[in-house]
């Protein structure tokens, strides 16, 4: 078989990871990536059907049951991952009965997924409902979009409408608006089931005063979506204090939407005059 560390998305995790540490969005061990794979990927580097060891699960994924996950572990720096990453990333199946995951690759120092794995896969179970394309989602601290959450309404179609605002792709990148959570604690069931139940509607979900969860088709996706964001939430906290003389309008937002082909999310825009 083929060395899994040359796998394309282990690759493509070890360059992620490093990228969103570089930004300044995963501190320390802040942060996490979970990311669905192809049975026939993982085949060509693995044999899946002798698992490394079982790891008990406090959540019930049966609708998950089969599927295969590569997953940033547990108290693991994303500034280690491209250089160790038999340690910071694990691959995973979810057992038959939902109630465990069997690790098929990864880990190798004893480690586990990371502790919001259950939150990761309620979102996953809410997003494949309605896009059966999604595979990623990713959780970060974004610096800007933190900061944000502390000055501005966290109401969703005000705080998407002043991100709308920021710049003229982000009607192009996320039409269906932004998600915002006030703060709860994290690392618990509870605000994975929040966060799952926002993202039946919306792609990415923001927790005040902590961070995102964004979502996507491949890691790309679900990272071009929050880098937009973080970048309209930098200009916006850059000009807050200023007195602003002209802005980006609702009608214009129609304009670029039309352009484009989107729906802006119904009701966070004023009715086109």
């Amino acid at each position: 078989m083929k060395d899994v560390k040359t796998a394309p998305f282990v690759r493509d995790m070890c360059k992620m990871t490093a990228n969103m540490y570089r930004l300044g969005w995963d501190e320390r061990n802040g942060g996490n990536i979970s990311f669905m794979l192809e049975e026939d990927q993982v085949k060509e580097y693995l044999d899946i059907d002798r698992p490394v060891r079982n790891i008990p699960m406090d959540f019930d994924a049966s609708f998950l049951a089969g599927k295969i996950f590569i997953v940033t572990g547990t108290g693991k720096y994303f500034k280690n991952v491209i250089d160790d990453p038999e340690n910071n990333l694990g691959i995973i199946r979810v057992a038959q009965d939902g109630k465990s995951i069997d690790l098929l690759w990864g880990y190798e120092d004893g480690g586990r997924p990371t502790s919001e794995l259950p939150a990761h896969f309620m979102s996953h179970i809410e997003r494949l409902k309605v896009d059966p394309d999604h595979r990623v989602v990713m959780h970060c601290h974004c610096t800007n979009v933190v900061a944000m959450t502390f000055i501005h309404d966290l109401d969703e179609r005000e705080f998407t409408r002043t991100l709308w605002r920021m710049c003229t792709e982000c009607m192009v990148v996320f039409p269906d608006g932004i998600s915002v959570l006030p703060w709860m604690l994290c690392g618990n069931d509870e605000i994975g089931r929040a966060t799952a139940e926002k993202m039946k509607e919306f792609r990415l979900v923001v927790w005040a005063a902590h961070g995102i969860f964004g979502t996507g088709k491949d890691l790309d996706e679900a990272f071009g979506l929050i880098e937009t964001v973080e970048k309209a939430a930098e200009l916006y906290m850059k000009i807050a204090h200023l007195p602003i003389k002209q802005s980006i309008t609702d009608q214009q937002l129609w304009i670029v939407a039309d352009a484009f082909g989107n729906t802006p999310r119904e009701g966070f825009l004023e009715p086109r005059q």
